[in-house]
């Protein structure tokens, strides 16, 4: 029989996940020419723009896995990060990033202005979004992850010597964060059948949307990127396949 966390025991297994989280002795994955060598693998994907390089090569991806994966940090591969969610793989982050980035707001501006996460997970996409945006809120629905990402977000931001305007929320990303909207920038770590209405809404004139979303395939994601346009409307454009763990709904 599965053994079911309540959230008093999530939160207290997220925070001894999290103070476990430090680098193993003798791996060398604080080097910075690890991230390089990672960062000029991914260089060489077409249309990976480069703040969105220089904003990966600051985060140590290493910190927010779990020590006996981290010597697998830096390669193009996605890895478990506890309660059935995962990390997802460099280049499909640096993709999803750089449609961002490719987004009219952020072509005009060079920043993704205000930007709303769904599904912070372990936060690391969190922690490079805060490179490229003015501010982050990261959602999450199951508080054990929610509880992680903050510790481990919190100790990078620390490390890093960083005073960002983050927040983290423990709430069902379907509904958004209607109080930080609107947002120049949304994008979404899980993939559902349609687009919460909530997204669009809160999605600001000028701003992006990078999410996966179902195909129309049984059981098939792709990249949906949605812009909102200036003179009102939204215009939707479909890119390659990905597959993302399941949108859902409610807190755990």
């Amino acid at each position: 029989m599965a053994t079911v966390l309540r959230p008093q025991r999530m939160f207290e297994q997220a925070v001894r996940d999290a103070e476990r989280l430090r680098q193993p002795a003798g791996l060398g994955l604080d080097s910075q020419g690890v991230r390089e060598r990672m960062i000029a693998r991914l260089g060489q994907v077409p249309d990976v723009h480069s703040a969105v390089l220089g904003a990966m090569q600051r985060v140590p991806r290493h910190q927010f896995v779990d020590p006996a994966l981290a010597p697998q940090a830096y390669e193009d591969t996605a890895l478990p990060i506890g309660f059935g969610q995962t990390i997802s793989k460099p280049s499909v982050v640096a993709r999803m990033l750089s449609l961002l980035m490719q987004g009219s707001f952020a072509a005009q501006q060079g920043h993704l202005g205000r930007v709303l996460e769904i599904g912070t997970g372990c936060g690391y996409q969190a922690a490079v979004l805060c490179g490229l945006g003015k501010s982050v809120i990261g959602m999450e629905r199951i508080s054990g992850l929610h509880e992680k990402s903050r510790l481990l977000l919190r100790r990078w931001l620390s490390e890093a010597g960083l005073d960002l305007p983050v927040r983290w929320q423990h709430g069902d990303g379907r509904l958004g964060a209607p109080q930080g909207a609107p947002f120049e920038s949304i994008v979404a770590a899980a993939g559902g059948e349609a687009l919460p209405p909530a997204w669009l809404e809160q999605l600001a004139p000028g701003g992006r949307l990078v999410a996966p979303m179902a195909s129309g395939e049984a059981g098939l994601q792709s990249l949906l990127v949605v812009d909102r346009l200036a003179a009102g409307g939204y215009q939707h454009t479909r890119y390659e396949a990905v597959a993302f763990v399941p949108l859902k709904s409610g807190l755990i």
